[in-house]
């Protein structure tokens, strides 16, 4: 009697990913984004996870992107837009047993973000760590309202 592991949810997820993967096909390429380097630029592979969250003076973007070496990632602000773009390059190894299972996706990924008010473009950094990219984006600070005396 073989055992079989049981998951309920499995038919759920498998439908989720077939729809993000039907919408980032149609939505991948850059001319659904409005951006003229459409018939430039690849098609999208994969889209890395990613988490964003608000600090008292900086914004910061987790994107998972394990296997991606920090030189094929290119990270630009423009137009109040933060674009992440690279690619993970394919391994190539030769099988001998026979069987080969690959589940991880390889090729370019694209992930763009707009910008807060208040989002400092020009102090922009980044840096890899164990698969994960931090981007930190510094916020301006905040005008603070002056008090004008009156001369009498």
């Amino acid at each position: 009697m073989a055992l079989v592991r049981y998951e309920p949810w499995h038919v759920v997820n498998r439908l989720h990913q077939t729809l993000d993967q039907v919408f980032n096909n149609h939505f991948s390429n850059d001319s659904a984004l409005g951006t003229p380097e459409a018939s430039s630029s690849p098609s999208v592979s994969w889209v890395p996870r990613v988490d964003i969250h608000e600090e008292k003076d900086r914004f910061v973007v987790l994107a998972d992107v394990p296997g991606v070496d920090p030189k094929d990632i290119d990270i630009t602000a423009d137009n109040g837009v933060l674009t992440v773009r690279g690619e993970r390059k394919v391994e190539k190894r030769e099988t001998e047993a026979g069987y080969e299972r690959i589940e991880r996706v390889a090729g370019s990924f694209l992930r763009r973000f707009t910008l807060p008010e208040g989002a400092n473009t020009e102090q922009i950094k980044a840096k890899q760590t164990n698969g994960v990219l931090e981007v930190t984006i510094p916020k301006t600070p905040a005008v603070q309202p002056r008090r004008i005396s009156i001369d009498a």
